[in-house]
């Protein structure tokens, strides 16, 4: 099951082997992994990581690594896309685990070289994505129980459906760091998919990614609602200053003030809080 949900240039060859035949107590807990010292590169990794017991055995993370709040403590690296080795290494890791696709061949290569143990797993911007995330984070470090809970309150959370809505309203997310950084969102992106999973559509179709904002294009795709995270919304003065952005007034959206927004990374990650992301983004578009 792990070989075909796991993408790395190095899966853990080695890594925990000597830990495979250990007993375990009732609760399926490998106590010898107990002082494994581990460094987290992605934040919905990180997120899997704590849900499933092993968030004190996290000594550094990636900037997107925030949530539970008591993460926050840890010792900051940097963005995985940009993390410097030698940050890396002075923590004295026993394994980092990350993303397959933010960490590039040559990095790796440097871990391989120090002889740190590297996990890197693929991720799908779906449901079942995050339930093969979660799985082969708890099967690869022996939390199998607590991975079948963790998935357990998941789909708990997935079960809890929004109220059917009439239509799907279109819904444009707009990336922003201030006014001279503006983004908007097409296709592709972990916000598209869950837009969707929310009960809306996308506004943009014509592009994948993300692409600078313009106000003919913006006009174009005259979305119902306007989404944003937080972060975002706050760096352009909140929805007062999202107004004022030229073309904002003449969609749907800025006519009925149906600017929103959501805390960043609950929308993006596809965590283990996904069906509670879902639920707040159905809510807040389709209200």
């Amino acid at each position: 099951m792990i070989k075909s949900y796991i993408l790395a240039a190095f899966v853990l060859v080695s890594a925990l082997t000597s830990c495979q035949n250990n007993a375990k107590d009732e609760n399926g807990t490998d106590h010898q992994l107990d002082s494994l010292k581990i460094v987290s590169l992605n934040g919905p990794v990180t997120e899997v990581l704590a849900a499933i017991g092993l968030e004190k055995n996290i000594v550094g993370t990636d900037i997107t690594s925030n949530y539970p709040e008591s993460i926050k403590a840890k010792p900051k690296l940097g963005h995985s896309k940009s993390i410097n080795a030698e940050g890396v290494m002075a923590l004295r890791p026993d394994l980092i685990v990350g993303l397959s696709k933010e960490i590039t061949p040559a990095l790796a290569e440097q871990f391989k070289t120090a002889g740190v143990r590297l996990l890197l797993v693929d991720q799908e911007y779906s449901a079942e994505g995050t339930k093969k995330l979660i799985r082969t984070l708890a099967d690869s470090l022996h939390r199998e129980k607590a991975g079948d809970s963790v998935i357990r309150q998941l789909e708990t959370d997935l079960a809890v459906k929004p109220a059917a809505a009439q239509s799907k309203p279109k819904v444009l997310f707009i990336y922003a760091r201030g006014a001279g950084t503006m983004m908007v969102g097409g296709t592709g992106t972990q916000v598209a998919s869950m837009i969707e999973l929310a009960g809306g559509q996308n506004a943009v179709t014509e592009f994948a990614d993300y692409k600078p904002l313009t106000a003919e294009a913006l006009v174009k795709a005259n979305p119902d609602v306007i989404l944003l995270f937080e972060s975002g919304l706050q760096s352009l003065g909140g929805a007062e200053g999202m107004a004022k952005v030229q073309g904002i007034k003449e969609t749907n959206a800025g006519k009925n003030k149906k600017i929103v927004s959501m805390d960043g990374e609950l929308l993006s990650s596809f965590g283990p809080r996904l069906g509670v992301a879902i639920k707040e983004l159905a809510a807040k578009i389709h209200d």
